[in-house]
């Protein structure tokens, strides 16, 4: 099996009245930047477009959601509407040579709408790629979702595309990332969004815990005979950093058990694997 991992720094340019994101421009300012990793940005409409725009951004993503109580609370609009916003930021970067890549939330469930009905996400997909978006990142934003009902996604999303234009992006609030990523690992997907140490949620997704925790993601996949090329103890050592700057415990299994004792990566991948 082989399967690429890349590494991307997610900042979202949205109104500054949302406190938690208000700060896009700051970082974005005094980011220094890395050779190798992708610093792509979330664009809610022409207006944030055209701020990004004045910080050097090489690749922005749209987000639209599969349902309507999602796409009220999360962008103040319908879903057709929001899809007139990302038309016209998805035209503006196709004739900027922008990189352009489609998230869409709530595929699985969502908290005011309920279960969401595949083909409507489908569709979604269908319309993402043809606005010019290089691949679809699918997010279970509440992370409701199982291996079936993921299994039940693929089969009618990947009717309308293949694979290669597919990501998966799964929120672990009922302990399910994995399983969930397994299935999809089954149909050929083979970009998978994660965050250290499980960071993240959404202020309109109440009780939903962040993505599927990198930590756990890369052991996971060491276990599977997949060589990441990441660095084990290192993610480790990250994943603490950022929990102990914002004074919280780290969402990450693998991060709870791995003790201090591993100074070599090679170490944990024989656990993985396990290897004597």
């Amino acid at each position: 099996m082989s399967l690429a991992l890349a590494l991307n720094c997610n900042y979202c340019f949205v109104s500054p009245k949302l406190k938690q994101m208000s700060d896009a421009v700051e970082v974005m300012k005094n980011l220094n930047r890395v050779p190798g990793v992708n610093y792509p940005v979330l664009i809610p409409n022409l207006k944030g477009y055209n701020t990004a725009k004045q910080y050097n951004i090489e690749e922005i993503a749209v987000f639209p959601a599969a349902t309507e109580g999602f796409s009220k609370a999360n962008l103040n609009c319908t879903v057709e509407e929001s899809f007139q916003r990302v038309k016209q930021v998805a035209d503006q970067a196709v004739k900027d040579g922008m990189r352009l890549r489609g998230y869409i939330s709530c595929v699985v469930g969502c908290p005011y709408d309920g279960p969401v009905n595949p083909n409507v996400v489908a569709n979604m997909t269908e319309r993402l790629l043809s606005l010019g978006c290089y691949e679809v990142s699918l997010g279970d934003t509440i992370g409701v979702g199982t291996a079936g009902s993921v299994r039940r996604l693929m089969r009618e999303v990947l009717s309308v595309t293949t694979p290669d234009k597919i990501a998966l992006h799964f929120h672990d609030t009922y302990g399910q990332g994995l399983a969930n990523l397994v299935a999809g690992l089954e149909f050929g997907i083979k970009t998978v969004d994660s965050s250290i140490s499980g960071l993240g949620g959404c202020p309109y997704a109440r009780g939903a815990t962040g993505n599927l925790a990198t930590e756990d993601l890369v052991y996971f996949l060491y276990g599977l005979g997949v060589n990441t090329n990441v660095d084990l103890v290192k993610l480790v050592e990250a994943g603490r950093y950022i929990s102990n700057y914002l004074g919280k415990p780290t969402e990450s299994r693998v991060n709870r058990v791995i003790s201090d004792k591993f100074k070599d990566h090679r170490d944990i991948v024989r656990i993985a694997q396990c290897k004597v």
